[in-house]
């Protein structure tokens, strides 16, 4: 493959954040605007615009994962957290429903890939978290798209009538 494909998982909290932050920043402003010199304006007011911030920096700081495959080789980023596999290597593709929605990958045989931990813990997982608002559809589409088929589940897969 010469050209890359990319998924960017949209990020409803990190979205929420911002725009929260922003509007307490806006509301201590206000607070303070009418009477910048009185503590009973000054001290809430400044409490707010500190929390905003606050909030808002965290909210910048949320990592978004990224799928990508580009030149033979499929990318898993999310902040720091990088998984690169060789694209041979992935045979198919599951998603994992939830909360939080999941990718897992298979190797050519089949079997789910292990992978370490996204949160910096000791155990691995079988699967890459995604977020809540990534569809399963676009996901599905963006593997389509690499050329990465689905994972059969079906009891029986390969087999005919007999």
């Amino acid at each position: 493959m010469s050209e890359t494909v990319r998924l960017i998982c949209p990020m409803g909290r990190k979205q929420g954040e911002l725009w929260a932050g922003g509007v307490l920043a806006a509301a201590g402003i206000a607070v303070i605007a009418p009477a910048p010199t009185s503590w009973v304006n000054l001290l809430p007011g400044l409490l707010l615009v500190l929390g905003g911030a606050a909030l808002a920096w965290h909210g910048y700081r949320l990592a978004v994962p990224v799928l990508e495959v580009e030149d033979d080789e499929f990318r898993y980023t999310r902040g720091r957290y990088i998984v690169r596999i060789p694209f041979a290597d992935v045979g198919s593709y599951y998603v994992l429903p939830g909360r939080t929605r999941s990718l897992g990958l298979c190797d050519t045989t089949g079997r789910p890939r292990i992978f370490p931990s996204v949160e910096g813990r000791h155990a691995n997982r079988p699967y890459l978290p995604l977020t809540r608002r990534t569809s399963p559809a676009k996901v599905d589409a963006f593997m389509s798209a690499a050329g990465i088929p689905p994972r059969d589940r079906s009891l029986t897969s390969g087999s005919g009538p007999a």
